[in-house]
């Protein structure tokens, strides 16, 4: 059965998904105003895409892998980072995830998403001091390894990206670089990917 049908046999109008009339003045779609995003980063668990980026072998093996050197906009620090986004209401999880990726890569970065959308790792993110942290908010991310085969061009508030061998990737050092724990997701990824 369709769901159009289980509407029509329910006496249900079709439930397509709609825009709101009033977006609180936001000029986008699925934005939030800071007002609004620190009252529901109180109330509710955030959702985020995360993606290593990766450069491969022909054989498909893990060549290396790509962190972006960004400041943190929690501590203002200088930290590695993967790509990572909020994911917008109304908005596919496939979007996001290449939207997130053009932002901080760029237009040529040519990433190849992947069929599915399950994502490599779940992280959860607690605003106190846990495994995983981020002090604004409770957030769920969903984690992915990407291929890239063009030049990344790191834009927005992404500095630079540094390419690593999986071995020096994994490194405590580069671990220390990155922010909220994310050096134990960066290890959980690159396992995922088959390069450890």
């Amino acid at each position: 059965m369709t769901m159009e049908a289980f509407g029509e046999e329910f006496g249900e109008e079709s439930s397509r998904w709609q825009l709101p009339e009033d977006l609180s003045g936001t000029t986008e779609p699925g934005w939030l105003s800071e007002g609004e995003l620190a009252e529901t980063r109180g109330r509710v668990p955030m959702l985020y895409v995360e993606a290593l980026p990766v450069r491969v072998e022909p054989d498909g093996r893990v060549a290396s892998v790509g962190l972006l050197l960004r400041g943190s906009p929690t501590t203002g620090r200088i930290t590695r980072s993967l790509v990572s986004g909020r994911v917008l209401h109304g908005e596919r999880i496939r979007d996001a995830l290449m939207r997130h990726l053009e932002k901080d890569l760029g237009p040529t970065a040519f990433p190849v998403l992947p069929v599915s959308t399950v994502p490599a790792a779940v992280a959860e993110y607690f605003p106190w001091p846990d495994r995983l942290h981020d002090p604004r908010q409770h957030a769920v991310s969903l984690a992915f390894v990407v291929p890239v085969s063009g030049e990344c061009q790191p834009r927005q508030d992404a500095l630079e990206i540094t390419w690593l061998t999986p071995e020096e990737a994994v490194e405590e050092a580069i671990a220390a670089d990155m922010e909220g724990g994310r050096g134990a997701l960066l290890r959980q990824l690159m396992h995922h990917a088959g390069a450890l």
